[in-house]
Parts: C-alpha cells; structure tokens; sequence
C-alpha cells in the first residue's frame, strides 16, 4: 500500500513527541532530523524537504506551541497544515467550458496514460457529459485498440484514424466529429515514449498549436519516485502542462512524488490512480492525502466509497431482513462484493484512524485468499441451500466442499460463522444501523 513506509516513520516520531509532557528546542529539532530522514527515504526532493522542516520547526518552537497544554499533538498538527500546503492546500478540479472542453492527455509510455484517458472519460460519462476519446497515439502497437477496448467499457466512444500516421490531422479529424456528434468533453490519448525526447514534445507542441486545448494533463507514474517529479518539470517546461494525475498510489510507491510535484512544477495533482480497475480513479485531496500518510485514516473518502457503492434499495432489504434475522448465504455474498466495489478489505482498513501507520500487521492478519475460498464455497450451493442454510445437512456440504474444492471443515466453519451472525442479529435488532451495516453487520471472513 503507498506510503506504508514514510507512515511507520512518521508515526514513530509522533509516538516520541506525545510521550513528552513538555516539548524543549531539542526535541523540536531531534523530531525535525527523523522527520526529514523519513521524508528523503520516501524520495521526496531533497529541497521540499529542507523547506519543509525548516516551516515546521519555526511554527513548532513559537511560544505558543511549548507551552501548550499538549505541545506534542499541536507539533503534529504543524506537521499535518505543512503538509497539506505542500501539495496543494485545495483540491483541483479541471475546468469545463460552457460548451465543449479539450483535454490533452501527455506522459510517457507505460505511465498509464491511455487508460487513464478511459478512466477520465467514464466519470465524465456518469456525470451526465458526452465524452469522446481521440486516439492519437500512431507509434506504440495496439494502443487504438487498447483505448477502443476501455472506451467500450465504459460506454465512451472512440474516434480513430488507423491507417493515419499524423497527430495533428487526427485531432483535427477527432473534433470536427465531436461537434457533428454533440460531444461536450473530447480527451486526446497522445503518444508516449520510454524516455523523454524533442520528437514526442514537438508533436505535442503542433497539436496545442492546430487546436485550441482547454486543459493539459500529464500523467505521471507515482512508482518511478523522484524521477516523475523530473519528468513532470521537464514537460511543464517544454509543453505547457495545467494538471498532474499520478497513477499506481496504490503500488509499492514511497510518496516522493505526491509529495513533490506540486512544490517543484507549481501545478496541482488533479487525481490520483489507485488501482488498474477503470473505476479506480480518485480525485486529489490535500488534506486527506495528508491525513492518511500520517495515518490520521480517511473517513470522508471511505463515506464516499461507500456512498458510490451502496444501492439504496438492497440495503434497505437487507435492513428488514437483519431485522427479522431471515438473509441467507447471498446476503452474505452480497456484502461481500459490497466490499469489493469499495476497494477490498485493505483499501477500506487503510482509511481508518489509526490503522494506516499499522498496515503491514493488518496485511499479515487479513486473507484475502480466504475469502476468496468463502465466495467459491457459497457459490456451490444451490440457490435453495443458499437461501434456506438451514438445510444443509452432511452430504449436501460434502457436495459443496467437492464442488468448492475445499474440505468439509471449512465448510463446516463458514456454516458456524454464519449461524453466529445470524444469532447475534437476532438477538440485537434494535443495533442493526440505518443502513444495515456497512459490510451487512456479518463478521468478515478473514
């Protein structure tokens, strides 16, 4: 998970500042040099890093923070405003135009760009826009039936010229069907190189120069570190760039980059890529960015995940149905795609207070593998099993572990825990929450 590493070191520095009833300027500065070994380990630009700590200890060591009730914590919460200013105080949306807006898509190959163009479109899409995707992509093999394929996914169409070679005249060619078409939001997926070169900026120049382009997007690989910072600043220099999207946060990526980007190019993070799913698309908070890698958790963007999540009308069946203690096994099945929607059971246990600086114990203890085996076992029985467990008698679970590939004692186990929660909400359905839950009050199987 990102910024496991820089969370665990923060954490630990804020243990030691808490566990001091008075702060003095030693424990200040002593805190800032752990603070900024953590921070040039997750390769943040080493002169973020000087700014940033040297913000911090001149807030830390004011009056009013050594003698303080609880010094500590305020230091902590210096920490936590720096951070949010370093990356952009305020989240960024891209600007719409009144009647068509063009988005250039830029980055280098293998960064994600051409599904993250797919990504982009979608969420205009199930924002009631009209979104159309351009491939303008004529060098990395298969990249306009890559875009094709996502663009079909989400419902977006796709404007292609395959026997064409020039950027430019696609473009050109991609716009003029967007207004015939009634398109109101045109995203341009560009070429992209394995390493920077004049020829791919120059190409990048001619279409901002034969079209009018109302935003440009750099996409940028959260993985390669300090390096995206450099090819961030190197594109804003050379082509003009309004918005960064960081893509694969949810890798083993060290932060560097969310953390920089906005300190060294001046330009904001627009969203970020936490997963390959063409739903896994998150729009950039400063703020709750912050909060999770001190591993303050995120509850607002797991209230959000839920939101998008829930269907409103199952869950208020499965209220009723907690209430007079009647779901069966596709409830159970139920609440666990529920969860699957929203990320996994990791993504969600990462955005709780004061889980995310423990992520790695939390890994050891949760299986996904197990639930997998959990879904296998309930989607061998019979829809009559599943709806009535109650008569699941000997042969008919040595079936289900055939057909599962499991042993009878897990099936065993998982009819027991479910007749345990099944009990508990009978016993207790005054607590069932408004909305049942939120995993349908069952106990996870992990």
């Amino acid at each position: 998970m990102a910024f496991d590493n820089l969370t665990d070191k923060l954490q630990n520095v804020f243990k030691k500042l808490r566990s001091k009833g008075m702060l003095t300027e030693k424990d200040v500065h002593e805190a800032m040099k752990e603070v900024k070994m953590a921070l040039l380990e997750a390769d943040v630009n080493f002169k973020v890093v000087r700014q940033f700590t040297r913000r911090v200890e001149e807030k830390a060591i004011g009056e009013d923070v050594m003698n303080g009730l609880n010094p500590g914590q305020m230091v902590i919460k210096i920490v936590h405003d720096e951070m949010v200013e370093l990356m952009g105080s305020e989240m960024t949306e891209i600007p719409l135009q009144g009647g068509r807006t063009v988005i250039l898509m830029a980055g280098l190959q293998g960064a994600g760009k051409t599904t993250t163009a797919a990504k982009l479109a979608g969420k205009y899409k199930s924002n009631g826009k009209r979104p159309l995707l351009i491939a303008a992509d004529v060098y990395r093999p298969a990249a306009i039936k890559q875009l094709q394929v996502n663009g079909e996914k989400q419902g977006v169409p796709v404007f292609a010229m395959e026997d064409c070679k020039d950027a430019v005249t696609i473009v050109r060619a991609g716009l003029d069907y967007a207004k015939e078409n009634g398109h109101n939001i045109v995203l341009i997926d560009t070429a992209g190189r394995l390493q920077i070169d004049e020829s791919m900026m120059q190409e990048l120049r001619d279409i901002k120069a034969a079209v009018k382009v109302d935003f440009t997007v750099l996409v940028v690989d959260a993985m390669t570190g300090q390096e995206a910072v450099n090819v961030a600043k190197t594109f804003v220099d050379k082509v003009g760039v309004d918005g960064i999207i960081l893509t694969k946060c949810d890798g083993d990526t060290r932060g560097g980059a969310a953390l920089s980007v906005k300190a060294v190019t001046g330009k904001p993070i627009i969203y970020v890529g936490m997963g390959e799913k063409l739903s896994d698309l998150e729009q950039f908070y400063p703020d709750r960015m912050a909060s999770r890698i001190l591993g303050m958790g995120d509850v607002l963007s797991l209230i959000e995940k839920a939101e998008q999540s829930f269907d409103e009308k199952k869950a208020a069946e499965m209220q009723e149905k907690m209430r007079k203690a009647s779901f069966g096994f596709d409830d159970y099945l139920e609440s666990m795609q529920q969860m699957k929607k929203m990320g996994g059971l990791e993504s969600v246990l990462s955005m709780l207070p004061g889980v995310g600086g423990r992520m790695k114990d939390i890994q050891g203890m949760v299986d996904e593998g197990a639930m997998k085996k959990t879904e296998s076992i309930i989607l061998s029985m019979t829809p009559k099993e599943r709806a009535n467990p109650d008569i699941l008698n000997v042969s008919r679970k040595q079936r289900i572990a055939k057909g599962a590939g499991v042993s009878m004692g897990e099936v065993n186990r998982l009819v027991k825990q479910f007749e345990q929660a099944r009990k508990m909400m009978k016993q207790m359905p005054s607590k069932v929450g408004k909305r049942g839950g939120l995993f349908g009050g069952f106990k996870l199987p992990f």
